[in-house]
């Protein structure tokens, strides 16, 4: 059935799923907050900054306003960064009139309270204005879904409905979505993998090899599980798609911008040289500040993500505190 669907957020991401939508037979809009980047995909079909060298289907409209794109949509998705979900929330609220299901697609915790996303959008968005929020989740970089790579997500929620209609929208022969209800495993997943890529891209500028890269998505894995289960998520989900799955992708791939970031890193750039010159929000910088600060009121170890947080806001050199990391005290591998 043909759907009426609205993407809130034309970065890399954002369009990519549009395109997935457009090639699916829905109606799709898409807003951004610059008018000129509207007017490119609406007159030239392209959105270079974000997908060089890309060709939009013709179907896929830029909306100007945010009332225009979602307008008597049946579906609203949302893919802008962590930092600015809340104030879209809020616009969108103040234009809506009807009641969609609401998808995110973006991946981080929320700043200070440490609020996972879907969290935000239920306390922003009023329920006489939306059905359930299903969080879309996975293995997945924008510019391979863009020429239509073979691709595997998860879409959970608690209503199991609303994850299954998510699943029929965009799921066809090379973009296949699973459901699950694991709404907490599956946003943590997806927030804390970030960090993990981010020490996954220093090691890799400092010129170590496969050996340490498995070591860090390895541990890395453990310490996600950690926190996610004393945070109520399902271990069995972080060797799911959006667990272990997201994590290998983001910490092996040049298209990772937060490998990518911390490959500057490890290579001597500053956090503010390496952060103008990305050209995207890199999540997983603000993501292990929220991570590492909550580790500390849980009580949870999590060796790494305090490895990183040091790098990133004490200034300590990558490799000193690698040092300091593989001298820790010695434990089993099954401690948890």
């Amino acid at each position: 059935m043909k759907q009426k669907i609205a993407v809130l957020g034309a970065g890399s991401w954002g369009t990519a799923l549009a395109m997935v939508l457009v090639e699916n037979g829905h109606d799709v809009r898409i807003w951004g907050h610059h008018e000129e980047q509207m007017t490119e995909i609406n007159d030239n079909h392209t959105n270079h900054k974000y997908l060089p060298d890309i060709q939009l289907p013709m179907a896929l409209k830029g909306a100007y306003t945010i009332e225009e794109c979602v307008e008597d949509a049946d579906a609203v998705l949302f893919v802008v960064p962590t930092k600015a979900m809340r104030e879209v929330a809020k616009q969108f609220v103040a234009v809506a009139h009807n009641k969609p299901v609401i998808i995110h697609a973006s991946k981080g915790l929320e700043q200070q309270s440490y609020k996972r996303i879907s969290e935000v959008l239920l306390e922003e968005i009023p329920e006489e204005n939306r059905k359930d929020v299903v969080v879309l989740s996975g293995p997945s970089h924008a510019e391979e879904v863009a020429v239509k790579d073979v691709t595997t997500i998860t879409a959970a929620a608690k209503d199991l409905a609303c994850a299954e209609y998510v699943q029929q929208i965009f799921s066809n022969e090379y973009f296949r979505v699973y459901t699950n209800q694991d709404v907490i495993g599956v946003e943590l997943g997806a927030a804390l993998k970030n960090i993990i890529a981010l020490g996954s891209g220093a090691l890799h500028g400092l010129g170590y090899g496969d050996n340490a890269r498995a070591a860090i998505m390895t541990r890395g894995l453990a310490e996600i599980s950690r926190l996610g289960v004393a945070m109520g998520a399902d271990p069995l989900t972080f060797i799911g798609l959006s667990g272990v799955g997201d994590l290998a992708v983001t910490c092996t791939s040049v298209h990772s911008r937060n490998w990518r970031a911390g490959d500057l890193l490890g290579k001597g750039h500053s956090l503010d040289n390496v952060l103008d010159n990305m050209g995207m929000i890199v999540e997983g910088v603000s993501t292990t500040k929220a991570a590492y600060e909550l580790s500390r009121e849980l009580n949870i170890e999590m060796p790494i993500t305090e490895t990183i947080y040091k790098v990133l806001y004490e200034d300590e050199k990558v490799e000193n505190v690698i040092k300091q990391i593989m001298l820790r005290e010695f434990k089993s591998e099954q401690e948890f």
